[in-house]
């Protein structure tokens, strides 16, 4: 069975990016984001994919969402449907929806966890996470530190 899990860093306001870019740098929550997924496939869209500042990303199988059928990237496997990733990742354990907004709400709909690193403050920027009914879900592990938590929540 394959496990879908949904990881984002979230602003107090919802925003997830400015500008092409994460509006933040938190070095712990890089570090998070790489514990948990290293091992595993990586769901993105193209925009999040070339924001990384590596590409593709290391220990990990990067499958890039593009309708574009030409688009190609080395290193990294193309789909063009978020149904034809997850069919690709059928029987692969886990699997990480990594952004951007677009495909984060493809995400959360057939999610079967939340890994969310939620900011305490707000942030300018023209991204936004999606609206998620947390009365699906339980939260099942909280980390609270200073500026931010990590929160994570399995469907009910």
């Amino acid at each position: 069975m394959t496990e879908i899990i949904v990881i984002a860093a979230v602003a107090k306001n919802g925003v997830i990016g400015k500008g092409g870019k994460i509006p933040w740098h938190i070095k712990e929550d890089f570090q998070h984001f790489k514990e948990l997924t290293l091992g595993h496939p990586c769901i993105m869209g193209s925009k999040t994919y070339e924001s990384l500042p590596i590409k593709p990303l290391p220990g990990r199988e990067n499958i890039i969402l593009n309708y574009d059928k030409s688009y190609k990237v080395p290193g990294a496997v193309v789909k063009s449907s978020f149904e034809e990733a997850l069919k690709y990742c059928k029987g692969k354990g886990k699997v990480f929806i990594c952004g951007g907004a677009s495909v984060y709400k493809l995400g959360v709909e057939v999610a079967d966890k939340l890994e969310l690193t939620k900011l305490h403050k707000d942030y300018d920027g023209d991204v936004y996470f999606p609206e998620v009914d947390f009365k699906k879900w339980k939260l099942v592990k909280r980390n609270d530190k200073d500026d931010y938590s990590f929160l994570s929540y399995v469907r009910k």
